[in-house]
């Protein structure tokens, strides 16, 4: 399956812009629905800066796509080819957005979601067509990380996941195919070293700086460069299973949250919406901060092998 003619994104939140971007760089004629214009203000706004980042990245692009905004759903979903669902990351309202959009599409049509880890099988229970719903995960900013994970439910078409890898290498991506598991591979990952890090610091072992200069310029550093089981080769299995049979027991297994980050929590100290979490941010820092961060991952995108490049690392 080439590129869909045309794309709907349900929800305009923070993913939608980004979205959007992608597909109609690739050539789409993307829609982007939402409930509220307020949303979808932002979201224009958004797009703008989006487009801005592809720029800087460069790559290919094609003028023949376009973003239009639309608060009917049903004019957003007439003839569509493909959806891909963007709601909050809240089962009841993903089950009842979806039912909704199933109405005005064909079977034949794609509904992909973008949950970041409910799973797809539950989500499908709202849908008459499950079969041709499958999960989409993209990574935050989704217009700068290339990689997508494809994650179908107990009732997804056995062909609906190589459709879906299809859509994602035209234009440009890198999918990985995963089995259905809480939170998908990635947030697995990433929440495991999380809790490491928080453990670290809650412990006293390190500072909240400190930790974030040893993972950024350490393993952070080398995984963006060599993913972690090609690391093993590197390093050597039996060094790994040395490390390994002693430092597995004392790392962190905590079923719960470390007590100085519920702490902040309590305070509505929640990190940069509140202007104040595990570091503190003055006037002008958040955005300044966050543009400092759009910066070098542009950088570091740009320094990168393009995705699909074959590159055996």
């Amino acid at each position: 399956m080439s590129l869909p003619a045309i794309t709907t994104i349900v929800g305009s939140g923070t993913m939608g812009p980004g979205i959007a971007a992608i597909f109609a760089r690739a050539g789409s004629q993307v829609r982007v629905f939402d409930i509220s214009e307020v949303a979808l203000e932002n979201a224009k706004s958004a797009l703008t800066l989006c487009e801005s980042v592809l720029d800087q990245i460069g790559g290919k692009s094609t003028s023949s796509g376009t973003v239009t905004f639309h608060t009917d759903l049903a004019e957003a979903l007439t003839d569509t080819n493909f959806v891909v669902e963007a709601v909050p990351e809240k089962i009841d309202l993903k089950k009842s957005v979806l039912a909704d959009v199933e109405k005005y599409v064909g079977k034949d049509v794609i509904i992909a979601s973008n949950t970041s880890g409910i799973p797809i099988t539950a989500i499908a229970e709202a849908l008459t067509n499950p079969e041709r719903f499958i999960g989409m995960h993209w990574s935050n900013p989704p217009h700068i990380i290339p990689m997508i994970e494809v994650v179908p439910g107990e009732k997804t078409g056995g062909a609906i996941a190589d459709r879906l890898i299809e859509i994602v290498h035209a234009f440009g991506y890198e999918a990985v195919y995963e089995k259905e598991k809480a939170g998908f591979v990635e947030n697995r990952v990433l929440y495991a070293i999380l809790r490491e890090c928080l453990a670290l610091v809650d412990e006293g072992v390190i500072s909240q700086r400190d930790l974030d200069v040893c993972v950024k310029w350490g393993i952070g550093y080398k995984l963006a460069v060599v993913g972690p089981m090609r690391l093993l080769d590197m390093a050597g299995l039996d060094i790994y299973t040395s490390v390994a049979s002693y430092l597995n027991p004392d790392l962190s297994n905590t079923a719960g949250v470390p007590s100085f980050i519920s702490d902040l929590v309590e305070k509505g100290e929640l990190g940069m919406k509140s202007s104040g979490g595990i570091f503190e941010y003055g006037d002008g820092d958040v955005a300044k901060t966050r543009g400092e961060i759009v910066k070098q991952f542009i950088a570091v995108r740009k320094s990168m092998p393009a995705p699909l490049s074959g590159s055996i690392i």
